[in-house]
């Protein structure tokens, strides 16, 4: 399962508290260029409508041999696709708690691309400045360890 693209500020700017795996309906041109390493999740989000979940704002860069196509729009909505069980308790969840869908990452399984998202709480400013405080303690104690 090779990674194809990762959301480097999910983690950051969210608390996950649940991830789940979902696939996406995409074009062929799209399928290629995604595995080729030109999709950028940075920004994107997941939205639900009509029953159906949606990803927003993922760039996938036109498949260059495939030709130029007028029409192309790289950051259009795509579908993911779940199961409807899953679907309809990430509604009840959302709802009543106030959370957000984010992706975390792309990635093949099986020939198939598969899209990592998760139920995440936005993080303050705060919360923020102490994770890096942490994470520099942390680097500060990984050195003084490795120095003795």
């Amino acid at each position: 399962m090779p990674t194809l693209a990762v959301n480097k500020t999910a983690r950051f700017d969210y608390e996950i508290l649940e991830t789940l795996e979902g696939g996406l309906a995409l074009t062929g041109a799209e399928v290629k260029s995604i595995k080729a390493g030109h999709v950028q999740l940075k920004g994107a989000f997941l939205d639900m409508r009509e029953g159906e979940l949606w990803l927003k704002n993922a760039f996938v860069s036109a498949y260059k041999p495939a030709g130029v196509r007028e029409e192309y729009d790289p950051s259009r909505n795509r579908k993911v696709l779940v199961h409807k069980r899953e679907l309809n308790r990430l509604v009840g969840k959302r709802h009543a708690e106030g959370l957000t869908l984010i992706p975390l990452s792309l990635y093949t399984k099986g020939g198939l691309v598969k899209l990592s998202f998760a139920v995440a709480r936005g993080k303050k400013h705060f919360e923020k400045r102490e994770a890096i405080k942490k994470r520099d303690v942390q680097r500060q104690i990984r050195e003084k360890l490795k120095g003795n």
